[in-house]
């Protein structure tokens, strides 16, 4: 995802700089991690064990002042220990909230396939709904409330894959992939001296960024093109399930924010394109005719792009 040259215009950049100091060879995640974090979702990390998934979230958590908590799952992690319980207090004879891992800005969820279903639901629960209920009473997460939540694919034993109704929930779904040749060497060579990643963005400026981002103007031609491409993977012959209603929505949240991040007031079908499979892959349930024709979900969704037509007055 290719971003304007001037970089010094708005903070956004300061974090992908940053983060670049951490995560080498990967700027089209980094740029649409940031920018899923504009639009205010959330971000799932899916991929094989060593590419640097945990270290581009923890980048991401350090280079913004805000409040994080990281949670390592495992099988004995307990809904509890995210959302928080209620303990008796002696002094004033009352039960007192002791606030969970998510009573934070930004939660660090790794592995998040290794606990169990009901920790995951909970979790997936306030990703929704912004809050917590504690034997009945609510409380609400902080705002901005951004989880980012890393998954190994391979490897199935003793996990629980998440299934597709909750990964629906994350607004994007990123593989990083191995490094090349000479990103691999660069790595090994800044191993000694690495950069440690500062923060540059307030809790402040990130909201005010994210406001800025939901302005971004939106043409009614690229309302219908989003629309467009959601009835196509609904109707595709080689697609189970299609596109959420929620996925359409994240679908023009990304578009708004990669426009911003290209410092532009308004969408083009281009924001469409460049975030479209990061959207849609996770969330598409491709049949038997593609399983047969050995087709995955983005060569699937390159089809649909293909056929289904841009505005070409934008």
């Amino acid at each position: 995802m290719k971003t304007e040259n001037n970089h010094k215009q708005i903070p956004a950049f300061e974090i992908i700089n940053e983060v670049k100091k951490a995560v080498i060879g990967k700027d089209d995640c980094i740029a649409k991690a940031v920018a899923a974090i504009l639009a205010g979702g959330h971000i799932l990390l899916n991929d094989i064990p060593g590419v640097g998934k945990t270290t581009l979230a923890m980048a991401l958590a350090s280079s913004m002042s805000l409040a994080q908590n990281r949670v390592q799952f495992t099988p004995d992690v307990l809904p509890s220990d995210l959302t928080g319980f209620s303990m008796y207090q002696k002094e004033s004879g009352a039960f007192v909230y002791q606030p969970g891992s998510v009573m934070c800005n930004l939660l660090l969820a790794d592995e998040i396939n290794r606990t169990s279903p009901k920790t995951q639901s909970a979790l997936l629960e306030v990703m929704e709904e912004q809050k917590v209920t504690v034997d009945g009473i609510s409380h609400d997460v902080p705002s901005p409330f951004i989880v980012i939540a890393t998954q190994n694919p391979f490897g199935s034993a003793g996990t629980w894959m998440l299934p597709e109704a909750q990964l629906d929930r994350f607004m994007v779904c990123l593989k990083l992939g191995y490094p090349d040749r000479e990103e691999e060497i660069h790595i090994l060579k800044g191993m000694q001296n690495r950069e440690e990643v500062q923060p540059v963005v307030s809790r402040e400026e990130l909201v005010s960024m994210q406001q800025m981002a939901d302005k971004v103007f939106v043409h009614e031609e690229i309302y219908q093109y989003v629309e467009d491409l959601a009835d196509k993977t609904r109707n595709h012959p080689m697609i189970d399930l299609g596109l959420s209603p929620r996925g359409t929505m994240n679908v023009l949240q990304m578009a708004k924010a990669v426009s911003f991040l290209r410092q532009r007031s308004y969408v083009v079908p281009e924001d469409v394109k460049d975030i479209f499979f990061a959207v849609c892959a996770h969330r598409i349930v491709l049949g038997t005719k593609a399983r047969v024709a050995h087709m995955d979900a983005n060569q699937v969704l390159e089809e649909i792009l293909q056929q289904v037509s841009a505005p070409k007055s934008l």
